[in-house]
């Protein structure tokens, strides 16, 4: 294909709310699946402390591929398993980051007809060390092992997404404005060093990019209800049979769009994050401090900030008065030269 092709997308089906947009992989998956192929994509272990790897058969086992897992995945030998299905002539679909695509691919060194190739729109990964930490945390907290997780949780709309954390007798739903690890996710603090310098931004070797279309609103209000949608990018001739044949069915909603419009708010499918300052420390303190430690020391205000913030609240009065000149005594005056000062000397 000369040039990228995206759309907006959605499958009209109960699955859509397991998925984190629009469940456009879970369609393809089915499909693959009942021409007895095998999908490989990430799921979580049984202890929910790892995401890795695995290969399905069976259409039962799809929930465990569906919605996002935000760490990093353990491969094992999924690649030399890939290389031998297809070697069988068995039709193969794999999922994944930009990166782990482009790792397939340069491992089989060849092209096969029966491998479809769909990478994610990618953030970042962030450190799994991390998330056994979080882990420990929230179970503390539940007072019990965590048995489930869903990363994308609907519960309060597909733009308003959180974690929900499952126990043996209780749920926990924290809104990603407000779950740490998430926090710590969306503020780049704890990505794996090439994130920052992602080389797949610039080389993707997948079929079909899928994403969430963030920004449906302005592009395309009438394909939000909220429920989710995704952001499909074809890429290669095999991506556009392999969509067209989708589309094709009923319960499928699309409308294409421009690619510059349908990326405008998703700039990870073009430009790695930004590294922050913080990030060497980060890993330093996390290698020494416990979670709850970590977290205060990240994601609350910096002490100087607290105490800049508090002034700030005391002197709204003063400040206010010294705008309308109306300066009435020496002490609301020494006090508004030593703020002043301090903004100075910041």
């Amino acid at each position: 294909m000369n040039e990228k092709k995206a759309y907006a997308a959605y499958y009209d089906n109960d699955i859509r709310m397991k998925s984190s947009s629009g469940a456009i992989f879970s369609l393809l998956a089915n499909e693959v699946l009942e021409k007895k192929g095998i999908v490989y994509g990430v799921a979580m272990n049984a202890s929910c402390t790892e995401a890795e790897y695995i290969g399905i058969t069976e259409k039962q086992d799809l929930e465990k591929l569906l919605g996002s897992k935000y760490l990093q995945a353990k491969i094992k030998n999924i690649f030399k398993n890939v290389r031998e299905n297809l070697v069988l002539n068995r039709l193969v679909l794999f999922t994944g980051t930009g990166c782990q695509i482009n790792g397939l691919k340069k491992f089989l060194q060849k092209d096969y007809k029966n491998l479809i190739c769909v990478d994610i729109i990618c953030h970042g990964v962030p450190s799994p060390a991390l998330w056994k930490e979080y882990v420990g945390y929230m179970e503390n907290k539940m007072q019990g092992k965590m048995e489930k997780v869903n990363f994308r949780c609907k519960d309060q709309g597909w733009e308003n997404f959180g974690m929900k954390e499952y126990g043996s007798s209780k749920e926990v739903y924290i809104s990603k404005s407000k779950d740490p690890y998430m926090q710590m996710f969306l503020s780049d603090f704890c990505l794996r060093p090439s994130c920052y310098e992602c080389k797949a931004k610039t080389l993707r070797l997948s079929d079909l990019t899928i994403g969430d279309f963030w920004g449906i609103d302005t592009i395309a209000p009438e394909m939000n209800d909220s429920k989710g949608t995704s952001l499909v990018i074809v890429r290669t001739n095999q991506g556009e049979k392999i969509f067209n044949r989708l589309i094709s069915k009923s319960s499928v909603k699309v409308m294409e769009v421009e690619y510059d419009d349908a990326t405008k708010e998703n700039p990870a499918e073009f430009r790695s994050v930004y590294r922050p300052k913080e990030r060497e420390t980060f890993f330093i303190d996390m290698k020494k401090m416990d979670f709850e430690e970590l977290r205060k020391s990240y994601l609350s205000l910096p002490i100087k900030q607290r105490i800049k913030n508090a002034i700030k609240k005391i002197l709204k009065p003063v400040l206010k008065r010294a705008r309308r000149g109306g300066i009435k005594s020496n002490l609301d005056y020494g006090m508004l030269m030593q703020f002043n000062v301090g903004e100075k000397n910041e």
